[in-house]
């Protein structure tokens, strides 16, 4: 049974709407540097095969012969974690369609204007640690290249080497051209 017509239950609500993920723009600061802390105390781990020739015993009647055998063996090592948008929403628990809203949210108005600073801060220093990890090596360059919307572009010149294009030098209509084949 639904409420009575007329009612006025929605005025016994004590707030409307739901509460602010970050009420400031200090506290969302925060959440971007406990983001960034996690993921450098909280790499990846890679497995990469190392091939190290071993001498080998092997009997043959009563003569034992050395042989050299390769053995490949698995070394774990550490990876950095690349810092990402779509992490850092996970990690405070929100979506990346939330971040868009409450970035135009404080674009229209004059008020969070604090909140702007900091998410253009947010965006800039996760840009920074995929671009520098993507220069020294420690992530894979075309990958960070594409994701930050970077591009290798070549301009070619379809010129005459330099001289200057006139146009073609046509010759004048004749009877005589229609008429080979």
């Amino acid at each position: 049974m639904g409420a009575p017509s007329g009612n006025q239950f929605w005025k016994l609500r004590s707030k409307h709407g739901r509460d602010k993920l970050f009420a400031t723009p200090e506290l969302l600061w925060e959440a971007a540097c406990e983001y960034f802390q996690w993921c450098d105390e909280n790499p990846w781990t890679t497995k990469k095969a190392i091939q190290k020739t071993v001498p080998v015993k092997r009997k043959e009647g009563k003569k034992v012969r050395i042989v050299n055998e390769e053995q490949t063996q698995r070394e774990i090592t550490p990876t950095a974690r690349p810092y990402s948008l779509t992490g850092f929403c996970i990690y405070v628990g929100a979506s990346t369609m939330w971040w868009r809203n409450f970035k135009e949210g404080c674009k229209s108005s004059t008020n969070d204007e604090d909140f702007l600073i900091v998410i253009a801060r947010v965006e800039e220093t996760i840009e920074t640690q995929q671009f520098e990890g993507a220069c020294v090596g420690a992530f894979n360059a075309n990958i960070i290249a594409r994701k930050l919307g970077l591009a290798d572009k070549q301009e070619l010149d379809h010129t005459t080497g330099g001289k200057e294009f006139k146009g073609f030098n046509f010759l004048p209509y004749t009877k005589e051209a229609e008429d080979v084949k």
